[in-house]
């Protein structure tokens, strides 16, 4: 096999594909199988049915078709590996030229990973702030304490920021009602938000048995549609919070007294404030990285297309197609850059390394690890979450090999952080890269993966290929002699 590349950009290439007829041999052999085991001849026995008579029943040119129809995806994977590149999209496979005895040759264009120089990325220099916990800190997580534990208690007065209110809704577009617009017995804590845009302003001052009528825009099944929208609250309630006191740590610790309870709510501050700064540290150590990468071209089809998925159903305005935009260019840029990394450095992802990923993720979505395993294998997702636990790991090395300061100046000891935030002893950890989840908590841009659209695209490519040129399928040549319509005799 002879395969020249043609830079037609730098993430676009075409690739000119020449193979001699001898080494198709074997898909030739290969094809006349297949069409034996279709074919009913009588006096041959279903799949022993000789090449001589299946070219003379069905047709050399119809077997050499599907010989190619075979070939093409495996010989396109190889020049693939022969010219070192890395598809991101499926290819664009012309038409195949090719005749009994003469060389196959056809020409695949494909959206590939461009060539980037690896920058220098051992000794990078970033500081994060300093981690404080202050008294609000402590507050503030004693008062999410405090709610868990109060009391909602009924009053006969008007709705006040902070309030739990219940509430009947009803959208009308037009005088008309909005399908599934309607709700009834809604509890709500004003102040809250995340509910529909304008309820806070409208329940505000509402006592119960009132109503009020305001403009808001739909999400959902009526995403982005402007609507009117009634509210009426059926009940006011105040929340009662527990007083702060010894009597409250018993109720909602383990703990006898409050101060025992406020040191415990401020280790697990402390704790969550390191695991902020390793993510901040993390997200600088990146930046500075792409930063001396310099300008690295982004596939424009890729993120186009990538684009149209996301808003396909028509939510988001320009500010926020520019801000996804924007984010996906920059995570595209970070996984070819620690991609060139993972591959200088040799990074493997091991079994337990794998498995460790999928419990997060399952973890995070509420579904079970066996079932999210089994899915990632089904949809053949495996590889592409493979790369990204790969790219975790060398964000991490970078990392581990950067020097990260606070803003005292001292030296942040990301390498004896553990997952919970805690410190280890210096040298407990095995290695010394660091403990926290650095790389695998970092989202990367879905990319297929390059060896399973290799094989899908070029096979979808051939296939076409094999219709455009007007050629018969060897199944329904099949068919057609199982059903006596050949007159053809053997």
């Amino acid at each position: 096999m002879k395969s020249v590349v043609e830079t037609l950009n730098p993430t676009r290439v075409r690739l000119a594909v020449e193979v001699p007829f001898a080494e198709l041999e074997s898909n030739i052999q290969s094809a006349y199988k297949r069409i034996a085991a279709q074919v009913t001849v009588p006096g041959f026995r279903k799949g022993k049915v000789p090449p001589m008579v299946i070219d003379q029943r069905i047709g050399r040119p119809v077997v050499l078709e599907e010989a190619v129809s075979e070939a093409i995806p495996q010989i396109y994977r190889d020049a693939i590996r022969e010219n070192e590149l890395t598809p991101l999209a499926q290819p664009d496979i012309d038409q195949p030229q090719f005749g009994d005895g003469e060389d196959l040759k056809f020409t695949a264009e494909v959206t590939v990973k461009p060539k980037i120089t690896l920058p220098e990325w051992e000794g990078l220099e970033v500081q994060v702030d300093d981690v404080e916990v202050t008294d609000d800190d402590i507050n503030e997580r004693l008062d999410a304490l405090r709610a868990r534990f109060g009391t909602l208690v009924t009053v006969e007065r008007a709705a006040a920021d902070g309030d739990f209110v219940q509430i009947d809704l009803n959208a009308t577009k037009d005088g008309e009602p909005v399908e599934g617009g309607q709700a009834s017995g809604v509890s709500y804590q004003i102040g809250r938000g995340g509910m529909i845009d304008g309820l806070d302003e409208a329940a505000t001052g509402l006592s119960a048995g009132e109503s009020a009528t305001f403009k808001t825009t739909l999400v959902g099944t009526h995403d982005g549609e402007d609507v009117d929208c009634e509210v009426t609250v059926t009940a006011v309630k105040e929340q009662q919070l527990p007083e702060v006191d010894d009597e409250f740590a018993q109720l909602a610790s383990e703990f006898d007294t409050l101060d025992e309870l406020r040191d415990d709510v401020r280790e697990q501050a402390l704790n969550r404030k390191r695991i902020d700064q390793a993510m901040a540290a993390r997200d600088k150590v990146l930046d500075l990285l792409l930063d001396k990468a310099g300008e690295v071209p982004v596939p424009e089809e890729l993120v186009e297309s990538q684009i149209e998925s996301h808003f396909a159903d028509g939510h988001g305005d320009d500010e926020h197609r520019s801000d996804f935009e924007k984010q996906l260019r920059r995570s595209l840029v970070s996984q070819f850059v620690l991609d060139d990394l993972v591959k200088d450095q040799n990074i493997e992802v091991s079994q337990d390394e794998l498995s460790s990923y999928i419990i997060q993720q399952a973890m995070s979505s509420r579904v079970d690890p066996n079932e999210l395993a089994q899915q990632l294998v089904d949809q053949g997702n495996l590889p592409s979450v493979v790369a990204d636990v790969a790219r975790g790991k060398a964000l991490a090395l970078v990392v581990e090999k950067s020097k990260v300061t606070d803003a005292s100046g001292n030296v942040v000891e990301l390498n004896r952080l553990r997952e919970d935030g805690t410190l280890a002893e210096p040298g407990e950890l095995e290695d010394g890269a660091p403990a926290a989840p650095i790389g695998d908590s970092f989202e990367f841009a879905e990319i297929d993966d390059a060896e399973t659209t290799a094989e899908a695209g070029a096979e979808q490519s051939a296939e076409a290929s094999a219709d455009a040129d007007g050629s018969t399928d060897a199944k329904v040549e099949a068919d057609a002699v199982e059903n006596g319509d050949d007159d053809t005799k053997a």
